[in-house]
């Protein structure tokens, strides 16, 4: 994959600006972290859950892992976990693999357009650190019954019904009781 990446790295580069609307150091991000992953593991392009990426951020750059690598939140294999960082995690189905990937930072003396050309352009080692997942490999999408809000009307995925004094509610309908236990 990294071979056809780095071949067909301008054409892919383009259908991420295209598919996210406009150029930015965000995107040009996730578009490195999906070279860094056909790099450190090999993936290519997931048609179904063969990749999976768990995004700890839902910025720019997890545009670029959608276009570029396949993983969709519809497909289930991209998970947002969001915790405000630009890491992004890549399992492969087929070996268990996985590789969490961890953008160093902008260096705040160059100018936006500077930070864009320096993350395009520079070794993937130098913007990015490598380490092991902190998570395991989830598992695959599940498709559940979708079950009727007996409030609302509403169709709601079965795993996201809750039951009030015998009653089937949506979450939007579910008014929570915890008195503070369990947070």
């Amino acid at each position: 994959m990294l071979e056809k990446m780095t071949k067909d790295r301008d054409l892919l580069w383009q259908k991420a600006i295209q598919f996210h609307g406009h150029i930015c150091p965000g995107l040009a991000i996730g578009f490195r972290a999906c070279e860094a992953a056909a790099k450190k593991l090999g993936v290519e392009f997931s048609s179904d859950e063969e990749i999976v990426c768990i995004t700890e951020n839902d910025a720019c750059g997890v545009d670029a892992i959608q276009v570029i690598l396949g993983c969709t939140a519809g497909k289930g294999n991209l998970i947002f976990k969001d915790r405000g960082k630009q890491a992004f995690t890549f399992f492969r189905r087929d070996t268990n693999q996985g590789i969490r990937i961890v953008f160093k930072g902008f260096d705040e003396n160059r100018s936006r357009e500077e930070n864009l050309q320096y993350i395009l352009d520079a070794p993937l080692d130098e913007i990015f650190e490598y380490k092991e997942p902190k998570d395991k490999v989830p598992e695959k999408a599940r498709i559940f019954r979708s079950l009727k809000c007996e409030n609302c009307g509403e169709r709601a995925a079965e795993h996201r019904i809750r039951i009030l004094d015998g009653k089937f509610l949506c979450l939007d309908c579910y008014e929570d009781y915890s008195r503070g236990w369990g947070r």
